[in-house]
């Protein structure tokens, strides 16, 4: 497996602007840190639910169906090109006003955000699978990449102020720079 691939697409899937760290930066904000921490372990808890959800139903999949991984490595470097083109063109003069902050809506906000979904459901079977097929290796991955989340959504809550004006500021370059990363990750996924 190419590590440098992996952990640049669950950098960028994880720290890039979306649904899950604009509540984070908005709750900073508006409700403190200690609430945006408490969502952060909410959302952390969902991600983490998600990744095991996709490594079983991924799992039960490769096994029915041997030859469905070349399929959703397909899936994966498609949706890794889309994400390279929404965050180029990511707009961040409209960010959410105000969430809740709670550690329910946390998980919850997982389930019905895109971006993590489409997530969850492409790095097991583009990175995880077709180098390792043992259920230890799947907990690992899953643990890792839920740490990986943790980390972003805890950057988001900690320097929450400072990253927002840094965006403001340079959006568009550091956009631009994490597109090309992501091409750069689709790309190694076939070689």
């Amino acid at each position: 497996m190419d590590i440098t691939s992996f952990l640049l697409y669950c950098i960028i899937a994880t720290f890039t602007p979306g649904p899950t760290n604009i509540v984070i930066l908005s709750t900073v904000h508006n409700h403190g840190t200690n609430r945006a921490i408490t969502y952060t372990y909410g959302a952390t808890i969902g991600f983490g639910l998600l990744l095991a959800t996709s490594a079983i139903l991924n799992t039960i999949l490769i096994t029915f169906i041997p030859k469905i991984t070349f399929f959703m490595q397909i899936i994966g470097s498609g949706f890794m090109l889309y994400l390279a083109y929404l965050i180029s063109r990511i707009d961040t003069s409209n960010p959410v006003a105000s969430q809740s902050g709670s550690f329910l809506s946390g998980i919850l906000m997982q389930f019905l955000n895109p971006k993590v979904v489409l997530f969850t459901l492409t790095v097991i079977p583009t990175f995880i699978m077709p180098n390792y097929s043992s259920s230890a290796a799947m907990t690992i991955s899953v643990m890792v990449i839920t740490i990986i989340g943790f980390s972003a959504f805890m950057t988001w809550v900690l320097f929450g102020s400072i990253f927002k004006k840094f965006l403001q500021k340079h959006f568009k370059i550091v956009n631009v720079l994490m597109a090309i990363s992501l091409v750069y990750a689709s790309i190694m996924i076939w070689l």
